[in-house]
């Protein structure tokens, strides 16, 4: 190695050596798959500019995995760096579902000094007792200073707008159900019957989303306010209802799926062009995934030759990887080295402890108890034979559980776990009980090595009780 290179190697890790305080924007986009991006999928239909330059000058990790394959369980881990298995995340509907002691990413960002603002979905659940009431339990109970956005998915009511804790116009007009000729019943423009507010429609939650966070981002530079910024833009979409603009409708090669993927990218690229024009870009950490995998089945993979899994198995919801193995870039300029990509399995617990590592901080005991750090990644001084983890624990749709080890991967159960049918399968006698795969040598998932191997398979399946026992980690 010259010594030009050393030096310059050198320099670059002493710069992300030193604590740092850098703005952070936290995208995640909902139901869009690992080979929706060509930079993950050069066969992809889908023109998605501004998300795979995010890759060209950023890292790009090609096994990194959602909480688990469903909105809400995902932002629950994501949220709280706690594995989603050991809350009830699934009651969101009824309860605000993280406990108000346990700490959160905005909380521990807020009290290291971090200025936080969520716009989008939240999808963890209110203490709700009625819509012109304050809506207690939400982001601004649970570590955010601000938040914009809407309780769910825009295909779940009631639909109204919240600012802060406060419904901004109860739901009080009735909307009537929607489908989609020629897609299934959860595909398409698709939406559910119930309440909505007078001052919400559906086509026009994408781009309100996005004026909400330029909006922070403007304010936050006009204020030139000495504390940094987190950003969590959490959009829904693409998941349905798929409402592209006009602008984009047959613009791309995957149906109304692909146009609202389009219309996504555009509205990214206006949030990251309100960076650049505030002067926050060079000091601002970027993170870009989706929530779970895509709601696309095997005929339209044939319909449209687009494979929105990009060779994975299976779907949203499912123990298969297309559930769970998400797309996932980090930019930050000048630290992060452009172009570059990982092998590194992590996960989306794994966030809380890698933002404090990267500003020198120690998180509180107990914190992201399912979480490890993968700042030595970033920071180019991780080899990638050497894993940031032991193992990785991702519940599935209907709750089976997976465990992965290096190459290894096994699914407590047979059949998908999700919505890929079969969801469960019940075992022949003499036969597997579970599904084993080498995902190095086989990563669609085609060969179950449950019976060859048996006892790895033991050996899995006593980490994984010993995971789901630990105490010290509820």
């Amino acid at each position: 190695m010259s010594r030009r290179i050393a030096c310059a190697l050198l320099c670059f890790h002493t710069i992300l050596s030193a604590s740092e305080q850098p703005n952070i924007l936290l995208i995640l986009v909902d139901d869009m798959g690992y080979g929706d991006l060509r930079c993950y999928n050069r066969n992809s239909k889908i023109p998605t500019p501004n998300m795979n330059r995010l890759a060209d000058e950023g890292m790009r990790f090609t096994d990194a995995h959602a909480a688990g394959p469903l909105c809400h369980v995902s932002r629950y881990g994501l949220m709280t760096g706690q594995y989603p298995f050991r809350a009830r995340p699934n009651t969101w509907s009824r309860r605000a579902t993280i406990d108000q002691a346990r700490v959160t990413l905005p909380s521990f960002l807020k009290s290291r000094g971090y200025n936080t603002a969520m716009v989008g979905k939240w999808h963890l659940g209110f203490d709700e007792d009625g819509y012109d009431k304050p809506l207690p339990g939400g982001p601004v109970d649970r570590g955010f200073d601000s938040f914009f956005g809407i309780r769910a998915s825009t295909d779940i009511p009631p639909y109204f707008y919240i600012r802060n804790d406060q419904a901004v116009m109860p739901p009080t007009l009735e909307i009537e159900a929607n489908n989609s000729e020629g897609w299934s019943p959860i595909q398409g423009a698709f939406w559910r019957k119930g309440g909505i507010s007078p001052d919400l429609q559906l086509k026009d939650v994408l781009p309100r989303f996005t004026n909400e966070a330029i909006q922070v981002i403007e304010t936050h530079a006009s204020s030139q306010s000495q504390e940094p910024l987190f950003l969590y833009l959490a959009y829904p979409a693409p998941h349905t209802p798929w409402l592209p603009d006009e602008s984009f409708i047959g613009k791309s090669g995957a149906g109304m799926y692909g146009d609202f993927t389009m219309m996504v990218d555009a509205m990214i690229g206006r949030v990251l062009k309100a960076l650049e024009l505030s002067g926050m870009q060079e000091d601002t950490l970027v993170i870009l995934s989706s929530d779970n995998g895509p709601v696309w089945y095997e005929h339209d993979v044939e319909r449209f030759d687009h494979d929105s899994s990009g060779g994975l198995r299976g779907m949203k919801a499912d123990a298969w990887e297309a559930g769970h193995r998400m797309p996932f870039i980090v930019r930050w300029p000048g630290r992060i080295r452009s172009g570059s990509v990982s092998q590194q399995t992590i996960s989306f617990t794994d966030i809380l402890p890698t933002a404090a590592a990267m500003i020198g901080q120690a998180l509180p005991e107990g914190a992201a108890p399912d979480g490890v750090s993968f700042f030595d990644v970033l920071a180019g001084r991780r080899p990638e034979a050497s894993p940031v983890r032991e193992h990785l624990v991702v519940p599935s749709g209907n709750g089976t559980l997976t465990i992965r080890k290096g190459p290894w991967k096994l699914i407590q159960g047979l059949g998908s776990g999700g919505f890929s049918k079969p969801s469960r399968i019940k075992a022949s006698e003499g036969g597997p009980r579970g599904q084993l795969y080498h995902l190095n040598q086989d990563p669609s998932e085609s060969i179950n090595l449950y019976m060859e191997h048996p006892e790895l398979v033991k050996e899995l399946e006593q980490q994984l009780k010993a995971i789901q026992n630990d105490s010290t980690k509820a």
